[in-house]
């Protein structure tokens, strides 16, 4: 299975790290695609020894092949789980825009691309009304949601917001790919 794991800002970004090494183990191909903001938190090479593959980071990286990388990704892709997503992701994705190869790639996935997004903020973010809609939206198009789920925040906070629990996401791939 090819899985093409996305990764925002947030400081839930290190466990992505965790979601690729099962994936691997389990026998999976993963290529990771970061956001600038993501790689505040997490290494690129973390998860490029982890998935033994290159990390698409910038459209500037995309300049190594002749086809470019989001495309390459998207037809690649069997399934497409960012986590964690941030409020910024999840805007760009409802709304068409494609500023970052993470963007690009979702965009240009087949319809038939399962799509899971564990999304990781503050818990006010996530209750804005503008995030609502683009949940709303991506929902509509398809996409499932995993979480967020409720309790100790990194911003001091208590309440929903947290990545959900890791087993919950792998769960949520492993009915996907069953279907």
């Amino acid at each position: 299975m090819h899985i093409v794991l996305g990764i925002s800002g947030s400081i839930a970004a290190y466990k992505a790290a965790e979601l690729a090494s099962h994936w691997v183990k389990m026998g999976h191909e993963v290529h990771a695609v970061m956001t600038q903001a993501a790689v505040e938190f997490i290494t690129p090479l973390t998860l490029q020894t982890l998935t033994r593959q290159p990390v698409l980071i910038s459209l500037e990286d995309e300049k190594l092949a002749w086809k470019p990388g989001h495309i390459a990704l998207a037809d690649l892709a069997e399934i497409f789980v960012v986590a964690p997503a941030s409020s910024n992701v999840l805007g760009n994705f409802a709304n068409g825009l494609a500023p970052d190869p993470l963007s690009s790639i979702y965009l240009a996935l087949p319809r038939s691309t399962p799509v899971i997004i564990a999304p990781a903020m503050n818990g006010r973010m996530w209750e804005h009304p503008a995030t609502q809609r683009n949940v709303e939206k991506l929902t509509s198009d398809g996409c499932h949601f995993i979480g967020p789920d409720r309790g100790d925040l990194a911003c001091g906070y208590q309440g929903i917001g947290r990545l959900s629990n890791l087993a919950e996401i792998i769960a949520a791939v492993d009915q996907a790919v069953k279907k």
